[in-house]
Order: C-alpha cells, then structure tokens, then sequence
C-alpha cells in the first residue's frame, strides 16, 4: 500500500474542518518533509486566513531522534523547522506520564498540535514512568523542573527536552559529586514556549546551557538563547552555552553515531 504523508495530514485537516478530532500518525519526522504544504501553509494558516472562524483540533503524532543507526533519513530531529511556522503547538514529552497527558491535552486543543516522541524513550527505563488509569491532562507551554536547585546554593540551570533529560539530569547527578549543582528544567512544550519558568531559574543560578539532540546551527537551542539574552540578561553572569550535534547528518556508524550524539559526558 502506497504511504503519502501529505495525504494522511490532509485528510486529518479535512476531518477536523468537519468537526471531528484526528489524530494522524508520521512514522518518523523526517517524513513530515514531504508533507510540509498541507501542514505549514495549510493548517498552520487556515484559521489565521479565514478569519479566525475555523477551528483545526488535529493532532499529529511523530518521532525523533537518532541512537540506531538510521542514518540520515530516519533520524533527525526536525523540531525547531516546525516550531518556526505560527499557528502550530510543538510538544515533546520525555516520559509515559507526559505523554498520555499532553497527547490528552492535543486532541483537545482547538489548534493543530505536533506530538513529538523520541524512539529511544520507547525502551529508555526514565521513558518508563507510571502511568495513572485516571482522567489527566498535562497542560501545554508549562515547562517541568525536574531537578530542583536550592536556592542557598549556586549552580548552573541545564535546559533540554525529550530524550536529552534523562542524559541531563544523569550529568546533574555527576556533576553533584563533584561539587557543581544544577537545576534541569525540561521544556515539554516549544510552543507555547514557558519562558517565565526559565527566567526564574537563571535568577537563582545566573549560569545556563541548553542541550539538544538536533544539529547546533538554527537548533530550537538558539531560540531559546535568544530569549533568555533579552529577558533575563541582567541575571546572566556568563554567556549562554549550547550542547548539541554538530552540523552534519546523523551517520549510520555505531561508531560515528556515538561521536555525533551530545551524551552525558
């Protein structure tokens, strides 16, 4: 059966004009690539172009990230392209409990929402958390700190998302022995970007590195940087560090691959 990505979000846009909730599914995000005029010119603009009278509750779920050896067509991560159209919702959880809440939470936005999972949580045993049988919804644009720094201490906030916590806050863990403390915050959702927690952090440590998966240069990184240089300037006492993959395509080399992924180390 012949798979055509631009079809299937098509077809999910259809649906929710007509009232309904879709939730689609894109194997991997590089694929979206191929879809990218029903998503970004279509159901990214429809409601800002008719007058804001249509609402597109749609729901696409994806994944991200390398760590078995796909190679270049199979393993990138591609958040920040979509995080540069206005009118989609980019949320990627980093954990069971998140996930079921903020995919919850995207079926009920009146916005389209791209629900972004990263394949190496699936097995990863932070990925594994307990989730509740009960009715819950995570919110979107509300970040999560995961390690909490005291406040009579100083250290340095570690900011990151999706697959990259876990390995943050095994680095906090390491880094504790040796005396540096940190506060990891996982942003959960890129847009809404949850800014005002972050501020609140650099308050207390005056020190952040942003981690990520996808290559430095235009990473989702560099927002977030940005951001921070004009909001919280005054409290930084140092520039803002970014850890991520360098500007190349994920190799399919175990050896290659292990080079280019940002890890705890």
């Amino acid at each position: 059966t012949a798979i055509s990505e631009s079809a299937i979000i098509g077809a999910g846009m259809g649906a929710a004009l007509r009232g309904m909730r879709p939730v689609v599914e894109i194997m991997y995000i590089d694929f979206i690539l191929q879809a990218m005029d029903q998503l970004a010119n279509q159901a990214a603009k429809w409601k800002y172009m008719s007058g804001g009278q249509p609402t597109i509750p749609l729901t696409i779920r994806t994944t991200i990230g390398g760590g078995k050896g796909y190679a270049g067509q199979h393993a990138q991560s591609l958040e920040a392209i979509l995080a540069h159209f206005p009118g989609l919702k980019i949320a990627l959880p980093s954990d069971a409990y998140d996930a079921k809440g903020m995919l919850k939470a995207a079926i009920r936005d009146d916005n389209p929402v791209i629900v972004i999972e990263h394949q190496n949580l699936y097995r990863h045993p932070f990925g594994k958390s307990m989730v509740p049988k009960e009715e819950y919804v995570v919110p979107l644009g509300k970040a999560k700190i995961r390690r909490q720094l005291d406040e009579s201490k100083s250290g340095v906030t570690i900011i990151s998302w999706s697959y990259m916590v876990p390995l943050a806050l095994q680095a906090a863990e390491q880094l504790s022995k040796e005396g540096i403390e940190t506060e990891v915050i996982d942003l959960r959702t890129l847009y809404p970007l949850d800014i005002e927690t972050l501020v609140k952090s650099v308050q207390k440590t005056g020190k952040v590195v942003i981690v990520h998966q996808a290559v430095r240069f235009m990473g989702f990184g560099a927002e977030v940087a940005a951001q921070l240089q004009e909001k919280a300037f005054d409290y930084l006492d140092s520039p803002v560090l970014r850890v991520a993959a360098p500007d190349v395509p994920p190799p399919a080399a175990p050896v290659l691959e292990k080079a280019f992924l940002p890890g705890e180390e």
